[in-house]
Parts: C-alpha cells; structure tokens; sequence
C-alpha cells in the first residue's frame, strides 16, 4: 500500500473537509525478533482473516466523529523490514481518533491477524 496515495485518495472524497480535523496512520512492520522472549526472526507467516477485517472495519467507522477508516493487511512470508499492517483513521477530533486507532489495532491483531514467527 501507498501510504501517501491512500490519503491523497481519502482526501479527495466528498466530506473529508467537512469531517476531517485529523488522520492517524499506523504502520506495522516486521521485526527481527519476538515480543514474547526477544528470541531471533527471520520471517513470519501472517494470515488475514479480511472478512473479519472488513467486518472490525465497519464496526469502529460507526463511532462518533469518525469518517473513514481504511486497513491494508499483508499477508504470506514476510521478512524483518517489511509492512505488516496499514491503518489509517480519519476524523473530527483528536479525542475521538487517538481511541480509535489504538482501539482498532488492538482488535485486529487479537481476531483478524495469525502470525507465525521462524527462526
């Protein structure tokens, strides 16, 4: 995903300006080692559940303020350095966005995401 090119896109809808006081990005890269014990990674499997992307999706753009959100999910063997996850969440105010991104990226990886680390 074009980062720059998603939000050049989500600017050009019509009410972005009339909606729109702040975008929060999220972008999720590899790492090179393992949350759990900081043990070595040289790849991950991830798996996308996109249909409980989309469904997570529909759910957080209902909540007040918010006017857009947009997510991206890489999926297959990826290598540290590479983007994981993209996010993007549009809206009035930021008392209303900060929640959301974090809220969102906190449900994705929980039930939408399968990631399997190899040494």
């Amino acid at each position: 995903m074009d980062i720059s090119k998603a939000i050049s896109e989500l600017k050009k809808e019509p009410g972005f300006t009339d909606n729109v006081g702040m975008l929060l990005v999220h972008n999720g890269v590899v790492r090179s080692w393992s949350r759990k014990d900081r043990s070595s990674v040289s790849k991950i499997e991830v798996i996308p559940n996109f249909n409980k992307i989309e469904e997570i999706r529909q759910q957080f753009e209902k909540r007040t303020g918010i006017f857009r959100i947009v997510v991206h999910a890489n999926q297959g063997v990826l290598k540290p350095g590479d983007d994981l996850l993209f996010i993007i969440v549009a809206g009035d105010i930021r008392e209303n966005v900060k929640p959301v991104l974090s809220d969102i990226l906190d449900t994705l990886k929980k039930d939408a995401i399968t990631k399997k680390e190899m040494p």
